[in-house]
């Protein structure tokens, strides 16, 4: 399902509480963004209890129930799970990945509130959630008429919210300040193969794994973890980072003068992380155009520039990164620097094309 409007994770309580305490919602978002956290909390702020039933570990009759005779006919007994005496929060989480089957044993649940003679008590609520076809997840068709008597509502990640969360969490703070300084490595778009991707369930993982191994961890176990929980990219960049908390090593030091670009193949990973920083230091300081640049800035341009040279020195690739276009095939960088990029350096500009 496509999404006309979509909201962060901040909104849903107050979405929830306006929706779900009339009508089932549908909870719509990406792999590993919160969806079921942020369903289990509003349960408990409302203080039910939250009872979860995962689509693709049912068959039809772990929600029918099985046939009992009485009095000579057959009732069917729904499970102890559902059939409970006290209000409570009903989970159909990753419902649109369910065979369809089981979608048609949930019809009862999210269109009339009962399973065979069983109604849920007065005061429960039912939300389902699911990821959508397009994050390459298990996603199967809903039918209309289902689509049709749930209300829909999109998720998206913002590392605003999920920043304010992770410091009421304990997240380990090599996280929460690597993702302050790059908020865009929160979430990628779940690949087409078969490899780790950046969540925030992904990002907790590694903040546990950190915790886990306390400060004896060493660079290539981090390599190890960050590697096995994020995008390869965001893992690079990440460890990078980590080598500078710790060796107090960073963007300012260079370009100041008081260090150099680091050019040891084992410190790859290090040149990224910095070369990324010195892109977004420019993307936030450079003016549109030339005439706008006071003398102190034409200066630290200047510097820019140097830093620029000495970089692709090391690496061409690396030194790439720092003017490339964005995700749209736009520049990002002024356009009089890329001028003054291509007179300084062509054969850097001549690799980016």
């Amino acid at each position: 399902m496509q999404a006309a409007v979509t909201v962060t994770p901040a909104r849903i309580p107050e979405l929830l509480l306006g929706l779900a305490t009339v009508r089932p919602v549908f909870l719509w978002g990406a792999p590993g963004i919160g969806k079921s956290s942020l369903v289990r909390g509003f349960a408990e702020s409302l203080g039910l209890e939250c009872v979860s039933l995962l689509g693709t570990q049912l068959a039809p009759e772990d929600l029918i129930g099985v046939p009992q005779i009485r009095d000579g006919r057959s009732v069917f007994c729904p499970p102890e799970a559902i059939a409970r005496d006290e209000p409570y929060c009903l989970f159909l989480d990753e419902l649109n990945a369910a065979t369809p089957d089981v979608q048609k044993a949930f019809y009862s649940l999210i269109l009339d509130r009962r399973v065979g003679n069983y109604e849920l008590p007065a005061g429960s609520i039912v939300i389902g959630a699911g990821n959508r076809a397009t994050d390459n997840a298990l996603a199967r068709p809903i039918a209309s008429a289902l689509i049709n008597r749930l209300t829909h509502v999109h998720l998206r990640a913002s590392v605003t919210d999920w920043l304010v969360w992770a410091g009421e969490n304990g997240i380990h703070p090599w996280v929460t300040d690597y993702l302050t300084d790059r908020p865009d490595h929160l979430w990628s778009q779940p690949p087409k193969t078969e490899e780790p991707f950046s969540t925030p369930r992904s990002w907790h993982m590694l903040s546990d794994a950190l915790h886990s191994f306390g400060p004896t961890l060493d660079e290539e176990t981090l390599k190890i973890v960050a590697h096995g929980t994020l995008t390869p990219a965001h893992a690079v960049s990440f460890c990078g980072y980590a080598k500078i908390v710790r060796h107090t090593y960073g963007i300012e030091a260079i370009i100041k003068g008081d260090a150099n670009w680091p050019n040891r193949v084992e410190d790859r990973d290090l040149l990224y992380y910095l070369a990324e920083a010195f892109r977004a230091r420019l993307i936030r300081e450079l003016p549109a155009t030339k005439d706008q640049i006071p003398p102190a800035l034409r200066q630290a341009a200047h510097r820019a520039k140097s830093l620029l040279v000495q970089l692709a020195e090391i690496s061409v690739e690396v030194a790439q990164t720092v003017i490339r276009d964005d995700e749209d095939g736009r520049p990002v960088l002024p356009a009089w620097f890329l001028v003054e990029a291509a007179r300084d350096m062509p054969r850097l500009v001549e690799a980016r094309r």
